[in-house]
């Protein structure tokens, strides 16, 4: 592991120029470099601002619902012998996943700046709810790019959001999923940008976003670890999380990186290893520039994003952010990739045995955890996180594999 002092971390990372060692950065076109510019140096004075501060803990106490708990898995870990399973329930922060986290300071940024429309992409429909959820609260015009794939299995969350007053601009280019709706929100945002905010859904994306959503979901691993030693006296012997851009995964990791403990993000590995049949950027991608930033990326034969897939749709992107794509160079941080299959298992188990039906994408991290500790011999605890609620799947995956299908993967 190349040598990283974790207490003064998040003082050297990212650069001023928005890099984690060789990753990040921001290649933009000349008109929009201005309106990035504008953004991180509000967003630098408003971090360090008293009032921003008071009222964003104000927003997630009594808007969000925060803190969030930490919950034992007690007949799931039984099931499977000595390893104790708990969960970090960012189900149960307000809209159902930990996208409201960044995104209410991303409302709040906008609200600083002047701005009038909050403009993003959406996969799985968790970060568009949470967006249109802060254009409500801050009395903001809210637009959100989402595929048409993406707009079909999410059916409930394209109801939340247009209930909530968002416009849902659909997105019938190539694969039709979260990559097309990050460009078609990209180009709007190049059209808008003097009136309008891109409130990136991930920790992805062009300087400063990568480090404003990192530091927005960090409040997710601070509670996270605070409880768990209040729970148990001790740290988790592994902490894991879903990753696809990784803005859940990276909330959860950062302030457990000084600490004594495995960390490992979980990719979707999908129907295979062919390209086209995953998601799992890290584990057979190379680095590659793409949306305004330099990370690791699935690449096709001629070297541009490639095809990829996921059940979960939150998943389904050919890069990563690039800080996890540093921590993985170091060493500090291990990647590892579920199938569709393993999450589908974990995805009924959770809900017949804990009464949790979870998110698609948090259902990877959960197999992880159930794969742990099927384990011979396997003992310790992993703490995972439960990034978001099944809610908007159940029509999907109901339809698409059966309660018969679910009930013998599960046994």
């Amino acid at each position: 592991m190349e040598k990283c002092n974790f207490k003064t971390y998040l003082k050297n990372f990212p650069s001023k120029d928005g890099y984690f060692g060789q990753y990040g950065g921001a290649y933009l076109p000349d008109e929009l470099k201005p309106a990035f510019k504008e953004i991180y140096h509000a967003y630098l004075t408003i971090c360090k601002s008293a009032s921003f501060i008071n009222e964003l803990r104000r927003i997630r106490k009594e808007f969000q619902g925060r803190p969030t708990p930490v919950y034992h898995c007690e007949r799931l870990s039984r099931k499977f012998g000595n390893v104790q399973i708990y969960l970090k329930r960012e189900d149960l922060n307000h809209t159902g996943a930990h996208k409201l986290n960044h995104c209410m300071g991303e409302g709040l940024l906008a609200k600083y700046l002047g701005k009038k429309r909050l403009i993003a992409e959406t996969g799985a429909g968790q970060h568009g709810v949470a967006l249109a959820t802060a254009a409500a609260f801050f009395g903001l015009e809210c637009e959100i790019h989402m595929g048409e794939v993406d707009i079909a299995k999410q059916a409930p969350n394209v109801a939340r959001m247009k209930v909530l007053g968002a416009k849902i601009i659909p997105v019938s280019h190539g694969a039709k999923t979260l990559k097309e709706a990050v460009d078609s929100a990209f180009q709007s945002y190049l059209e808008n940008y003097h009136d309008s905010i891109y409130c990136i859904g991930s920790a992805v994306g062009p300087h400063p976003f990568p480090m404003m959503v990192r530091d927005f979901q960090m409040i997710v691993g601070i509670e996270a670890k605070e409880q768990f030693a209040e729970m148990t006296g001790e740290l988790p012997d592994i902490v894991t999380a879903c990753v696809g851009g990784g803005s859940n995964s990276i909330g959860m990791f950062v302030p457990f990186l000084d600490d004594p403990v495995t960390i490992v993000g979980i990719e979707p590995l999908g129907k295979g290893k062919e390209l086209g049949q995953h998601a799992a950027s890290i584990t057979y991608g190379s680095e590659g520039e793409m949306h305004g930033f330099n990370s690791i990326m699935l690449k096709d034969k001629e070297g541009n994003p490639g095809e990829v897939y996921s059940i979960a749709s939150g998943l389904d992107y050919p890069s990563i952010g690039p800080e996890h794509a540093f921590l993985h160079d170091i060493g500090r941080i291990q990647y590892d990739t579920v199938s569709d299959e393993e999450a589908l298992e974990a995805f009924f188990l959770l809900s017949r045995l804990e009464g949790i039906i979870p998110a698609l994408e948090s259902s990877h991290a959960v197999a992880y955890a159930i794969r742990e500790a099927r384990e011979v011999n396997a003992t310790g605890s992993i703490l995972v996180n439960l990034s978001g609620r099944g809610d908007k799947d159940l029509d999907y995956v109901i339809e698409k594999y059966g309660l018969d299908y679910l009930n013998k993967i599960s046994k």
